[in-house]
């Protein structure tokens, strides 16, 4: 591991944690050279299909981007960043053990719908408003009164 301060390649490690749920190990390392710490993140690399977009793109993986529509989605909403991130592995996870080489971005917008319909609706609705394309006020209310009705009529499940 290179130092980020002075460049010099020998560095001892001085402690060794599990992070993010066992997926990530976190090192505090420090650099021979000049003696200064600094932390390292240490992730399997996963091999994760390539997402074929609507126009036909092909473009890897982002995990990154799955975690941005979530929180805007979720943006003012009382739904914790844990929460938002343990969705992404969830997604990611089940990406994997697909052993596909290839997903439409359809699928992955499907899961991360499937999932903001069980964490909070205000944020399912907003994705689905953005990701569906509504094209005008009739698709959403009948979006909303499907969603009403699986909760059990107002005021019933979850908010």
């Amino acid at each position: 591991m290179r130092c980020p301060f002075c460049s010099a390649i020998e560095d001892k490690v001085v402690d060794t944690r599990p992070s993010d749920n066992d997926q990530v190990i976190r090192r505090r390392r420090e650099c021979v050279g000049c003696g200064r710490r600094f932390t390292t993140y240490e992730r399997v690399d996963e091999i994760l299909p390539l997402v074929v977009k609507k126009d036909d793109r092909r473009e890897p993986f982002d995990r990154a981007k799955i975690l941005s529509g979530l929180k805007k989605a979720c943006s003012k909403r009382p739904v914790p960043l844990e929460v938002l991130e343990t969705t992404v592995d969830k997604i990611e996870r089940a990406l994997e053990e697909s052993g596909d080489k290839e997903i439409p971005s359809s699928r992955i917008g499907d899961a991360v719908m499937a999932a903001l319909r069980e964490i909070d609706q205000v944020a399912y609705v907003r994705f689905a408003s953005v990701y569906r394309s509504f094209r005008d006020v009739n698709e959403l209310i009948t979006e909303l009164t499907s969603l009403v009705a699986e909760r059990g009529g107002p005021g019933g499940g979850r908010r």
